[in-house]
Formats: structure tokens, C-alpha cells, sequence
């Protein structure tokens, strides 16, 4: 029987330490080695926490298999405009401001793990974080660029 462990790292910065080494240490692999092949598999998305599964396949060999997910959206949006934080009063300041193509680059690298089943409606679930974090696209309100894709004024 698989055995798994789920938890969030850093990109390329997964330590033996909590929550990963604790986890694993029952489970008989050597703790380096996995950590090693995380921080091996996430680099490319340093400074970003990451969803990482670990299957152990065989404990008779310490098989295991890291499969690496996809960061959060707003992640994604905060590293593609060079932000740290979103805006805490969305209204009253602007945390950044995204081109249009920055929003279509995020959906499409999120469209897998999203609800999403083409490419329009992950541009809008993308612009609903922007609301979340007080990110503008093109000078303008998130809520306006959905409505104006929900009215076909804007193509994807």
C-alpha cells in the first residue's frame, strides 16, 4: 500500500527539518536524498511555496515518486510583477499593475489545476485574485476586465 505525504515548500529551499523530515523519518527513506530531489524539482519556482506530494512506492526498496504541483495563483502573479504582497485596502491602494498578456501567461500556466475548461475562463478566475490582491490590469479594475471579456469587447 502507497503511502504519501502532501506539504508546501519553498522552491529549491526544502530542509530535513519540519514538516517534511518528521513525516518521512517513520516511513524508512533517507530523508536527504528526498529533500535533495524536491529542492532539485521546485528550483524554478524559488521564492514561490509549492505543493509537493511524496509516494512511497516500495518501503521494502524505498522507492518513492515526488510529483511537484503548480503554486497558487496569486504566487504566480505576485513573482510576474515583482511584488512580495498584495494590497491590503484593494480600494484605497494599488499593489501593482498587470498587462494583459502577464494575466493570460498565468492562466495558462494554471489552467490545468483550475476549474477552468479553456483559456477565457481562467483569464477570469486569474482576474478574480487580482481583485483579491489590489492588482490592476492595463490602468484598469479587475471586476471591469471581466466584464468587458464577459461582453466580448476584450478577445482572448
Amino acid at each position: 500500500m502507497a503511502q504519501s505525504v502532501k506539504t508546501m515548500v519553498e522552491g529549491g529551499k526544502a530542509t530535513t527539518g519540519p514538516p517534511i523530515g518528521p513525516a518521512l523519518g517513520p516511513l524508512g527513506l533517507n530523508v536527504a536524498q528526498v529533500v535533495k530531489d524536491i529542492n532539485e524539482k521546485t528550483k524554478d519556482f524559488q521564492g514561490m511555496q509549492v505543493p509537493v506530494t511524496i509516494t512511497v512506492v516500495n518501503p521494502e526498496i524505498k522507492k518513492y515518486e515526488i510529483t511537484v504541483g503548480i503554486p497558487p495563483t496569486s504566487a504566480l502573479l505576485k513573482k510576474k510583477l515583482g511584488i512580495e504582497k498584495g494590497s491590503a485596502k484593494r480600494k484605497e491602494a494599488v499593489a501593482g499593475n498587470a498587462t494583459m498578456d502577464q494575466i493570460v501567461d498565468v492562466a495558462k500556466t494554471k489552467i490545468e489545476s483550475m476549474l477552468s475548461y479553456n483559456i477565457r475562463e481562467a483569464v477570469l478566475e486569474v482576474l478574480g485574485t487580482c481583485v483579491s490582491l489590489g492588482i490592476n490590469v492595463d490602468g484598469k479594475d479587475p471586476k471591469e476586465v471581466q466584464q468587458l471579456i464577459i461582453k466580448g469587447e476584450i478577445k482572448l
